[in-house]
């Protein structure tokens, strides 16, 4: 680790510079691009996995660094399920791995870890690993780290629905209540500030159903590097290009106001 902060350090001192306010306070990202990485190197696609756990923690590790408020990180979709059933399990041996092996780094740079989707066909055991790391950490106060597992930004908006619709069936809630908060708060990330900054690697120009909801308003960055060449210096980047941008938010900028 003490190779890629001293690598790391000049670019680290440019980000500094850039004043806080401007500054993403939750990047997302899809974490694309492990598979053809693999293949390019006539390796296994779960090798592509494997290496990819490496940018992860890279990329976890600088984000608390940093002091970023929050990093949600798309680890698995609800359309996953389609892949190889080898594939799958690796994936979710690869989950339950991380969360025991990465325990211990979580505690040390004070990271909450919050997980968002559904359970259905995550292994119990799986579960109750992730379990264990979110209850460990729920009194940290550093940088929240949000894994989006078996998710769906379709799906969540389904279930944030039911969820509403059951309170109006129970009295609780009436349909003249319902409200663009009142369905922000029936999400799964509900009291999560939405993404400023999205980034996706392998060069894809697609949103893949994630956060639909949330990242109405988000800036995006796009690199072609595959998700396990990801590092430091790419997310410092992102940093860098987001800080530049004019986010109007729909509006108009100073200059356009007075023209």
């Amino acid at each position: 680790m003490t190779e890629t902060i001293q690598q790391s350090t000049p670019i680290l001192a440019d980000t500094l510079a850039i004043p806080r306010h401007r500054w993403p306070r939750h990047i997302a990202v899809i974490m694309d691009g492990n598979g053809r990485w693999a293949q390019q190197r006539n390796l296994p696609r779960i090798e592509g996995h494997r290496h990819g756990v490496a940018s992860v923690r890279a990329t976890v590790e600088e984000s608390a660094r940093l002091g970023i408020q929050q990093l949600t990180l798309y680890c698995l979709s609800s359309e996953n399920w389609k892949r190889p059933p080898n594939e799958l399990s690796f994936l979710m041996h690869l989950l339950e791995q991380y969360m025991i092996d990465e325990r211990d780094r979580i505690m040390q740079h004070n990271l909450v870890v919050d997980v968002i989707g559904r359970r259905d066909g995550i292994p119990p055991s799986v579960q109750e690993e992730m379990d264990k790391t979110i209850r460990l950490s729920s009194n940290n106060s550093g940088t929240r780290l949000c894994l989006a597992i078996n998710y769906g930004g379709r799906a969540e908006v389904a279930d944030a629905v039911r969820r509403i619709a059951r309170r109006i069936a129970s009295g609780d809630l009436t349909p003249e209540q319902i409200t663009e908060s009142c369905i922000a708060d029936h999400l799964y990330t509900a009291g999560m500030p939405d993404p400023d900054l999205v980034i996706r690697t392998a060069g894809e120009m697609r949103v893949s159903n994630f956060l639909l909801w949330q990242i109405s308003y988000a800036e995006f960055w796009v690199t072609d590097r595959y998700w396990p060449e990801f590092r430091e210096e790419d997310l410092h980047r992102a940093i860098h290009d987001f800080a530049a941008r004019d986010r109007r938010y729909g509006g108009l900028n100073a200059a356009e106001e007075e023209s």
